[in-house]
């Protein structure tokens, strides 16, 4: 070979290495409760149908939630050091809580996932049977949490509302923007997360949809969608990606 065509080679072959090693695989992480990762009878999460919107060779799609958490609960049980442990620059964290969190937080069965209202420093100091004391935060403080980790770790939080439950009120569905997706998006702005309205962007939908056809999405109760009440939701969380023009996981959009 001789040395001009070798010397094209051999540089050819660097920018085809280079370009793989800069094209390293990203991770969208999910974290959340059962609304977003659900496999009880015909249940269905919208974190399971997210992955076919997005190219798999550039990036994957890690969903960590876990049905009956809340956001204390994620944290307490392990769940969040555990995505933690993996987490790195360039990923992305999406985070969906609110269902799971109304109780009032004490050490009972029905206070385990309870956190404070609102987005303050307020706590609550708990002690277990056991003599294990427990400081417990507002919904905010917790949100705060996670996006302030994800940031250490270089990668993207982003914070959505949750999905609205089936519940109707003069023709209407009813929203979580006086409550938990108020405070979702507080912390958001405070914080200079990514914010996406979840929860709006689906009410609109199903206000367009009905209350009748609404009612087929949620077989069992009015919080837990089908597969097609999940794919639904998994559309309006790509409908809210989109909208955020400066969100590099839009990059990553299967074309």
């Amino acid at each position: 070979m001789k040395p001009k065509i070798k010397l094209i080679t051999l540089v050819a072959l660097f920018a085809v290495i280079t370009g793989f090693i800069n094209r390293e695989q990203h991770t969208l992480y999910i974290i959340g409760d059962s609304t977003v990762r659900n496999t009880n009878g015909i249940q269905r999460g919208w974190g399971m149908f997210v992955q076919s919107y997005f190219d798999s060779t550039q990036l994957a799609v890690s969903n960590q939630a876990m049905a009956g958490r809340s956001t204390r609960t994620f944290i307490k049980e392990g769940r969040w050091e555990k995505v933690l442990s993996t987490l790195k620059a360039g990923d992305f964290v999406m985070m969906q809580f609110g269902h799971n969190e109304g109780s009032r937080p004490d050490t009972s069965k029905a206070g385990y996932r309870g956190v404070l209202k609102g987005t303050g420093d307020d706590v609550a100091e708990l002690v277990w049977p056991d003599g294990k004391p427990e400081t417990v935060h507002t919904y905010g403080w917790y949100i705060r949490k996670f996006v302030r980790d994800t940031k250490a770790k270089g990668a993207t939080p982003i914070v959505l509302s949750m999905i609205p439950r089936n519940e109707f009120r003069d023709g209407k569905v009813m929203r979580a923007d006086k409550d938990y997706g108020l405070w979702a998006r507080q912390v958001a702005e405070e914080e200079g997360a990514v914010f996406v309205d979840l929860n709006k962007i689906t009410a609109d939908k199903y206000d367009a949809f009905g209350a009748e056809q609404v009612k087929t999405f949620f077989p069992g109760d009015h919080t837990h969608t089908n597969e097609a009440g999940a794919k639904i939701n998994a559309q309006s969380v790509i409908d809210g990606v989109k909208l955020r023009k400066d969100l590099k996981l839009n990059t990553y959009l299967a074309k």
